[in-house]
């Protein structure tokens, strides 16, 4: 029973896949206004009642591939960090930068899905934020490593955050641990920096003005650092 058991998990799995694969499809081609279960099932062979068993929902799939998208672009950027001497904090940020961009450019699709327009009537569950902050833990752990080994060196006459960010300094202390209110706000900064850069590359923003985006994104992720306080 438990090698029958073992197979079935197997075949569930194999199968599972495929569907979040097909789907990842229908991304490119309909968008995911447009993911439909019905689709999925036709281009699978399955009878459209069978996938229901998999997916109850068109939302359950949609969360599926949001966990994997978040999943495949937190990987990607623990891998570029781990990549690079800790004490090397400005050469960690350039690596996740460059992974996060990277990983959108292969991806886009699957990015559009994570960073566009909120699909509509689609509220995504708990189930996501696991995933979802697995590259900011990355980036929160470089701020964090930087600040403590008081590398941190941001430019005179920068603005300090108002009273009011406080509340919010805290709650992004999770993910940022152990700094001061100043450096998360300068920290939010530059993480905002990078994803309205490749959001704006992605969405073709850029289109016709900036002609070598891969050195502009270079120089405009070090004046990121900059700000931040990191050497460059």
């Amino acid at each position: 029973m438990s090698s029958s058991r073992t197979a079935r998990e197997r075949v569930r799995a194999e199968l599972t896949r495929e569907i979040t694969d097909i789907a990842r499809g229908q991304l490119a081609t309909e968008g995911a206004t447009g993911l439909s279960l019905r689709a999925v099932a036709r281009e699978m062979g399955m009878v459209s009642s069978a996938i229901y068993r998999y997916f109850p929902s068109r939302d359950d799939l949609l969360t599926a591939l949001i966990i994997d998208g978040y999943n495949a672009l937190g990987e990607a950027v623990e891998r570029a960090d781990a990549a690079v001497p800790r004490e090397d904090h400005t050469g960690r940020w350039l690596a996740v930068c460059h992974a996060v961009r990277d990983w959108a450019l292969a991806h886009p699709h699957e990015y559009a899905l994570l960073y566009g327009s909120p699909v509509p009537g689609y509220k995504a569950p708990v189930d996501t934020v696991a995933a979802a902050i697995r590259d900011t833990v990355v980036y929160g752990r470089i701020v964090s490593d930087a600040h403590s080994a008081g590398v941190l060196n941001p430019p005179d006459g920068l603005p300090g955050p108002p009273a009011s960010f406080g509340d919010d300094a805290g709650r992004v202390r999770d993910v940022i641990p152990e700094v001061p209110d100043d450096v998360i706000s300068r920290a939010l900064l530059a993480w905002t920096g990078l994803f309205g850069w490749v959001s704006f590359e992605i969405f073709g923003q850029f289109n016709n003005a900036v002609l070598d985006p891969a050195t502009a994104f270079e120089h405009t992720m070090r004046c990121h650092a900059a700000l931040l306080g990191l050497p460059v």
